[in-house]
């Protein structure tokens, strides 16, 4: 039933053409597949080259209207910013023995991990747990801080990171279906211009090579670059 519903909501949509971004988002939300509410995901491929130290980008963009999930937040601190980040909202607090849980038990249950830069070094021996999933703290995105309670209600607010792949591929989530097309644009400017504005000096050519958008059962449609990133482009 799955693929007869896609094949459907693939008829309505032309692979050749690149729709407005507020147009392409339309489509999305008119042709969803699944009975849940489906996340919608903005992929930019960049004419950057990721393993050039200098071209890999990568940042965070809060999201005007949220993301549609609330991150579950780990706080690896001690001392008073322990009781910082659960007066904050983090939804698991700890040093050495949340680090210990980490190694011992491959406990995952989290979304996001802060820590306090005096903790680094500890939280360095789970780095080949956490690094591969994408959940090292990282002073460039925020995540190792002092300022521990702001760290974790931008998190709970739809801070998102985003970084380009291998592929020189940004992916990054902008809500979901519910939230409709205005609201998804909304997100998907914020999140353009975030990556417009972390253009590498050194990045050549036509920044922003394509873009597209597609919700977790449904299929992708292309978006028109120009228009998508014309006013980003502008203020960037």
């Amino acid at each position: 039933m799955a693929g007869k519903k896609y094949a459907n909501a693939a008829k309505n949509i032309d692979r050749e053409t690149r729709y407005p971004l507020e147009q392409a988002l339309k489509l999305v939300t008119e042709n969803k597949v699944a009975k849940f509410d489906e996340t919608v995901e903005l992929a930019v491929r960049l004419s950057v080259d990721p393993r050039q130290a200098d071209q890999n980008v990568r940042g965070t963009v809060i999201m005007p209207n949220g993301t549609g999930k609330v991150a579950r937040v780990l706080v690896l601190a001690k001392g008073e910013k322990e009781k910082e980040a659960r007066d904050a909202g983090a939804d698991f607090v700890g040093g050495d023995d949340m680090i210990k849980k980490i190694q011992e038990e491959n406990w995952l249950d989290f979304d996001r991990v802060i820590a306090t830069p005096d903790v680094m070094g500890a939280v360095g021996r789970i780095g080949k747990i956490l690094g591969p999933r994408g959940l090292m703290p990282n002073p460039r995105v925020g995540t190792v801080t002092f300022d521990v309670a702001k760290a974790v209600q931008e998190v709970k607010a739809g801070k998102v990171d985003y970084r380009v792949d291998k592929a020189g591929v940004v992916h990054a989530r902008i809500g979901k279906i519910s939230f409709g097309e205005q609201k998804l644009a909304e997100n998907a400017h914020a999140l353009l211009e975030a990556i417009v504005r972390s253009k590498p000096a050194s990045a050549k050519g036509n920044y922003v090579k394509s873009v597209a958008v597609s919700a977790t059962m449904g299929p992708g449609v292309k978006v028109d670059t120009a228009s998508a990133t014309r006013v980003t482009a502008a203020t960037a």
